[in-house]
C-alpha cells in the first residue's frame, strides 16, 4: 500500500488550498459533526433540543457522505493506486452508518435507542479519522489549489441537493447512488421542510421538480469535478 501523505487535520487554509477548497470545506463539515455530536451527549441541553441536533447531525452526515461518494470517491479511485481498497472501506463505513441510524430512526420507542447514537457517533468519528488522515490527503498531493477549490464547489453544489436521510438501500457507488438517490433527496428535503399536512398535490408537484433540479446540479457538479486542468 502507498504510505499516506500527512493528515489533513492538523493544516492550515493556505497548505489546504485556501477556504473554498474540497479539504477545507470538508474538515469544517467534520468540525461541525463533532460539535454537534458534543452538543448532543451533553447534560445541560433543554427538553426537546436533543431531537433537532439529532436531527441536524442526520441531515449532515447524509448529505455529506452522498456529496463524497459522487464526487470525491470517484476521483481518488483514478489518481491513486491504493483508491480502490480505501474507498471501498470508506463506503462499508458509510453504509454501516446507514444501517444504524435508519434503525434509530424507524424505532424511537426503543430503550436501545440511546445506545445506537453513542455508536453511531463512534462510527461516525472513526469515518472523519480516516478521511482525514488517509484518504483526502491523496487529493492534496494529486491537485494544484485550483483544481481544489473547484472540486470542492462541485461538492458543494452536490450536498445541497442530496438525500438528508438513510436509505440503506441506496448504492454507495455513481451511477447507482445517483439514479436511486436523487429522487429521494427531493422527497428527503420536502419531508425537513414542507408541512406534512399540506396538500398531497402540492407534495408530489414539489417533490418532482426537486428530483429535476438535483438531477441536473448532480450531472453539472461531478462533470466540473472530473474536468483536468
Amino acid at each position: 500500500m502507498t504510505a499516506p501523505a500527512v493528515s489533513i487535520s492538523g493544516l492550515d487554509a493556505d497548505a489546504l488550498g485556501g477556504d473554498d477548497s474540497i479539504l477545507m470545506r470538508q474538515r469544517r463539515d467534520h468540525a461541525r459533526l463533532d460539535a454537534m455530536m458534543n452538543r448532543y451527549l451533553s447534560e445541560d441541553l433543554p427538553p426537546g433540543e436533543p431531537d433537532a441536533v439529532w436531527s441536524d447531525i442526520v441531515q449532515l452526515v447524509f448529505s455529506h457522505a452522498f456529496a463524497e461518494e459522487t464526487v470525491l470517491w470517484p476521483l481518488l479511485r483514478r489518481i491513486a493506486p491504493d483508491g480502490e481498497e480505501l474507498t471501498r472501506r470508506v463506503e462499508e463505513e458509510h453504509q454501516a452508518i446507514n444501517e444504524l441510524i435508519a434503525r434509530i430512526e424507524h424505532s424511537p420507542g426503543d430503550p436501545r435507542r440511546a445506545e445506537w447514537i453513542r455508536q453511531a457517533f463512534t462510527l461516525i468519528r472513526q469515518d472523519i479519522r480516516d478521511e482525514e488522515d488517509e484518504l483526502l490527503p491523496r487529493l492534496r498531493t494529486a491537485f494544484g489549489d485550483r483544481r481544489l477549490r473547484r472540486v470542492g464547489a462541485a461538492w458543494e453544489a452536490v450536498r445541497a441537493t442530496a438525500p438528508s436521510r438513510p436509505h440503506p438501500g441506496v448504492p454507495r457507488r455513481p451511477p447507482g447512488n445517483a439514479v436511486r438517490g436523487v429522487p429521494l433527496s427531493a422527497f428527503d428535503r420536502l419531508r425537513d421542510l414542507a408541512p406534512v399536512g399540506g396538500p398531497a398535490t402540492r407534495r408530489a408537484a414539489l417533490t418532482a421538480a426537486g428530483a429535476l433540479a438535483a438531477a441536473g446540479t448532480v450531472t453539472l457538479a461531478v462533470r466540473a469535478a472530473r474536468r483536468p486542468g
